[in-house]
């Protein structure tokens, strides 16, 4: 791919979604990309292919590819990837766009956050909405999705960086809308049940006989 602002902008959009769903997938991807050398990417990502960079990131995303599908843990792995996914996400959009102007890198570093964290957020939501059902395939499946969909998004964006970008917008779209939507649907009993609650809390005392 060719190094313009336009391809690095594009390729820091998808990178950052798929960072979003699985910092280590992505991360692991990117650097065994840079370490063949099998597609050329911006200068700035070389150090993703150094050893110890691709044996943690491989170790990491062993533990998540585990950790992501068991109902409920998986609630508490995302919390706190909350401040990995976003701060990680920043760094590499900042390393994709070293060769850009310095306003153009701090605008590249912004997206890509800003991107993962809605990515994130939306995948979080969707977890919340998904984890209380009795079976654990359905955390299983989208789990397998998501690591899937980190990977091939990841690899597309090196190749056709402006069709990922376009493909990525939609994912976030179509991502935040289902999220509300589940959201949504799981707040209305709970907000019921509570509600019962709260009244049955609030009703005055039966008199003494």
């Amino acid at each position: 791919m060719s190094f313009s602002p336009a391809n690095i902008t594009a390729l820091v959009v998808a990178a950052s979604f798929a960072a979003g769903l699985n910092i280590y997938a992505t991360v692991l991807t990117l650097g065994i990309l840079a370490r063949t050398q099998w597609v050329a990417l911006p200068p700035g990502l070389d150090s993703l292919g150094h050893t110890w960079v691709l044996v943690v990131c491989g170790i990491m995303f062993a533990m998540e590819f585990v950790a992501d599908k068991i109902p409920g843990f998986d609630m508490v792995w995302n919390a706190l990837h909350t401040v990995i996914r976003v701060p990680i996400a920043a760094l590499v959009a900042y390393h994709a766009s070293s060769q850009l102007t310095p306003q153009m890198q701090i605008l590249a570093t912004t997206i890509g956050a800003a991107i993962a964290l809605a990515a994130h957020g939306s995948k979080t939501a969707l977890r919340a909405a998904v984890t209380p059902s009795p079976e654990p395939v359905s955390n299983i499946a989208l789990s397998t999705t998501e690591d899937a969909a980190a990977i091939g998004l990841t690899w597309f964006a090196t190749h056709h960086p402006f069709l990922a970008a376009s493909v990525t917008l939609v994912f976030l779209v179509a991502a935040i809308l289902a999220a509300r939507t589940l959201l949504r649907a799981i707040q209305r009993p709970l907000r019921k049940l509570f509600g019962t609650e709260l009244e049955v809390d609030k009703a005055p005392p039966k008199p003494l006989n």
